[in-house]
C-alpha cells in the first residue's frame, strides 16, 4: 500500500511540474476578412486567463484606437472567437484584435475597458501588446 500511495504522490507531483513548465503564451491568429455580417473573428485566440478579444480601429502607425467590438476568453486555446462589431467597418479598414485582461473592474464577466483605462486592460508580454492587426475586405 505504502508504495502504491508514493507512485500516486510522484505521478501528482510530476504532472504539476508538468504543467506549470507549460504555461499558456497569449496569442491571436487572425486573417483579413469580410465584416460585411457585422462581425470580426479570430482563428485562435490563446488566453493566459480568462479575459477578452478586444477589437480596436488601427491604422498604419498600429496604435490601438477605439474599440468596436469585443468578445470573452476562456483561458486556454480559444478556437473561432467572433465579435460583433458595434459599428460600422467599411472595406479596407484596419482592425487590431487584441488579447485584454478580466482584472481590474468592479464586475466579473462584464467587458469595462475604455480607451486607456486599467479596467479589463491589455495584456502584455514583454512591454508588446498580444494583438493581430487584419484589413477588412
Amino acid at each position: 500500500m505504502k508504495t502504491l500511495v508514493s507512485t500516486i504522490a510522484l505521478t501528482l507531483v510530476a504532472t504539476g511540474a508538468f504543467a506549470a513548465g507549460h504555461a499558456v503564451t497569449p496569442a491571436v491568429e487572425a486573417a483579413n476578412q469580410s465584416v460585411e455580417n457585422g462581425v470580426v473573428s479570430a482563428d485562435m485566440v490563446m488566453a493566459a486567463e480568462n479575459g477578452w478579444m478586444v477589437v480596436h480601429r488601427t491604422d498604419a502607425e498600429m496604435k490601438p484606437g477605439p474599440v468596436v467590438g469585443y468578445a470573452p476568453l476562456r483561458m486556454g486555446e480559444n478556437i473561432d472567437v467572433a465579435a460583433i462589431l458595434t459599428e460600422a467597418v467599411a472595406p479596407g479598414e484596419m482592425l487590431m484584435l487584441m488579447v485584454h485582461s478580466e482584472a481590474g473592474g468592479t464586475m466579473t464577466g462584464g467587458f469595462e475597458y475604455t480607451l486607456g483605462a486599467v479596467e479589463d486592460g491589455p495584456i502584455r508580454i514583454d512591454g508588446n501588446l498580444v494583438m493581430a492587426v487584419i484589413t477588412t475586405e
